[in-house]
């Protein structure tokens, strides 16, 4: 096995305030934006847009914490462990997640949201977009676009969980 930095936390740092200036520009009005942030390392990009746009614009954006795992169709059995204190009918939703690969994820995290409410718009935010798509899903803001090969992993690492802020691609021999 390969590893490779490929993004550092000064890069990691630009991106997450890119996407922040992103949703700005793009909400009129973020008075009706709830981030929902895939665990884990979702939660914690999205708590860092969710700082960002309070120093930006000094708003206070509510965040909700989605576990996709029990609404998955490869993982069974699994308790829901989300927690979504703001009420989602009628608000622009944002998913937050750290890697869109095969938009698995993504349809779970949708699937989670519709069983607690009627958002009126649903956008996704990721860190890293590596392509191979399964679904039709696409990131509205996209941290950097990596592109990849179906053998290659890629590794988000987070100060909040690994101690380093970091995207790595790891490649076999």
């Amino acid at each position: 096995m390969k590893t490779k930095e490929i993004v550092d936390s000064v890069t990691m740092k630009r991106a997450i305030t890119r996407m922040t200036y992103e949703i700005i520009e793009r909400n009129k009005s973020l008075d009706t934006i709830v981030l929902a942030g895939i665990k884990t390392r979702g939660v914690y990009i999205a708590e860092r847009i969710q700082e960002r746009l309070q120093q930006l614009e000094g708003v206070e954006v509510p965040l909700a914490l989605l576990d996709t795992k029990p609404f998955r169709d490869d993982v069974k059995g699994k308790k829901d462990t989300s927690q979504v204190e703001t009420d989602i009918n009628g608000r622009e939703i944002i998913l937050v997640d750290d890697v869109l690969y095969t938009g698995r994820t993504i349809r779970a995290a949708i699937d989670n949201l519709v069983s607690l409410g009627r958002p009126a718009r649903v956008s996704l935010a990721v860190l890293v977009d590596r392509g191979h798509r399964e679904l039709p899903i696409r990131a509205d803001y996209v941290g950097k676009n990596i592109p990849t090969s179906r053998v290659e992993e890629i590794i988000v690492k987070m100060t909040e969980i690994d101690g380093e802020d970091a995207v790595l691609l790891v490649t076999e021999d």
